[in-house]
Parts: C-alpha cells; sequence; structure tokens
C-alpha cells in the first residue's frame, strides 16, 4: 500500500486495517524466531506501513482539533 492509498483510505478503515497489520506483524516477528522467513526485510517493510498508517491517522486527528466543524 502506498502513501497515497492510505490517504484515500477512511478513518475507521485506516483504524482496521492497522490493527490487522500490526497483528500480523507480531506474528511474523514470533514465527521467524522459531524459524527464519524466507524474506526477512518484509518485517521492516510492514514495520514502516504501520508508521505510514499511525502518522497518516495522527495528521488526521490534529486536524481535527484545529477546524473543528
Amino acid at each position: 500500500m502506498k502513501k497515497v492509498e492510505i490517504k484515500e483510505l477512511g478513518t475507521k478503515e485506516l483504524r482496521e486495517r492497522l490493527e490487522v497489520a500490526q497483528k500480523e506483524y507480531v506474528q511474523m516477528k514470533i514465527n521467524h524466531s522459531i524459524s527464519p522467513l524466507d524474506n526477512p526485510a518484509k518485517i521492516t517493510q510492514d514495520r514502516r506501513m504501520i508508521a505510514r498508517m499511525k502518522t497518516e491517522l495522527r495528521m488526521r486527528e490534529l486536524n481535527n482539533k484545529n477546524n473543528p466543524k
């Protein structure tokens, strides 16, 4: 998922995807500690994607505080 795709998502859907991504990330790290993954760089990619989603949610939160409708 790219930054543009993240920005196009609704807040509710973004939160749901973030929750799923975090669960998958934790499970992947557990699996990797037991037996090595084929592509360990996937851990880094997922961690960065989670950070992008959190950043977008935080930006939306701050914009809503500054611009109440």
